[in-house]
C-alpha cells in the first residue's frame, strides 16, 4: 500500500470481527514500530502483545468497556483479537543522557518536555499505520483512572519502572453502528488547515 493511502485510510476502528490475526502480521506490525525514532536512540518504548482472551477481557474491564457499549459502540476492546500495550521506561533516557558525550557541563541536560512520552506516541502511531498496511483496523485507547494502568501492569507482570501509555486494539474491521455519527461529528469539529499549520511565523 502506498504511504499516502495508509495515512488516508487510518482511522480509529471501534469494532472487529472474530477472525484471528495471523501471527506473522502481528510480528511485522510490532517490528515496524520498533523502528520509531527516539531521543539519543534511547529506545525507551516497550510493547507487550496480548492475544490471550482472558487478559484481553481484563484490559477491556480496565478500559471501562461497558461505558462504550452504553453509548452505542460494540464491545470492540474485548472483541479485538490483538492488543498491543505501548509502554515506556523513562530511566532509559536518563541512562542515555548521563553518558559522557551527552552531558552538558558534566550534568544531564534539562529536558524541555518529557521526551519519553513523545517517543511512545511515535511507537503507537507506527503500530496504527502498520496495522492499516496489513489490511487491518486499529484503535488506540488508554485506561482511566491511573490506578487501572497499575492494575494492568500487575496482570502483565511489568517491571515497576515501566509505565503503560496506551493500548492499540488490532483486528479485522467489522461494521460500526456509530460510524456515520462519528464521521459527521469529525467533519463538524475538524479544524481548518490554516489554524493547524503556519508558515514562517504564527
Amino acid at each position: 500500500m502506498e504511504f499516502r493511502d495508509v495515512v488516508r485510510s487510518r482511522r480509529m476502528v471501534r469494532n472487529y470481527t472474530d477472525e484471528p490475526v495471523a501471527r506473522d502480521a502481528i510480528e511485522r506490525i510490532v517490528k515496524c514500530a520498533t523502528t520509531a525514532p527516539s531521543a539519543g536512540f534511547s529506545q525507551g518504548a516497550r510493547m507487550i502483545v496480548v492475544t490471550e482472551p482472558e487478559i484481553r477481557k481484563k484490559i477491556a474491564e480496565f478500559a471501562d468497556e461497558p461505558f462504550y457499549v452504553e453509548t452505542g459502540y460494540e464491545p470492540w476492546i474485548s472483541r479485538a483479537p490483538v492488543h498491543v500495550v505501548v509502554a515506556l521506561r523513562e530511566g532509559d533516557y536518563h541512562d542515555r543522557y548521563q553518558e559522557p558525550e551527552k552531558l552538558e557541563d558534566g550534568e544531564e541536560m534539562e529536558w524541555p518536555v518529557p521526551w519519553w512520552w513523545v517517543d511512545a506516541g511515535k511507537v503507537a502511531m507506527l503500530v496504527l499505520l502498520a496495522a492499516v498496511d496489513e489490511g487491518l483496523g486499529a484503535g488506540l485507547f488508554t485506561l482511566f483512572p491511573k490506578a487501572n494502568n497499575n492494575r494492568l501492569r500487575e496482570v502483565l507482570a511489568m517491571p515497576d519502572d515501566v509505565e503503560v501509555v496506551g493500548v492499540v486494539a488490532i483486528g479485522h474491521i467489522a461494521s460500526e453502528p456509530m460510524k456515520e455519527r462519528q464521521i459527521a461529528d469529525f467533519k463538524r469539529r475538524r479544524r481548518p488547515m490554516t489554524e493547524l499549520v503556519h508558515w514562517e511565523h504564527w
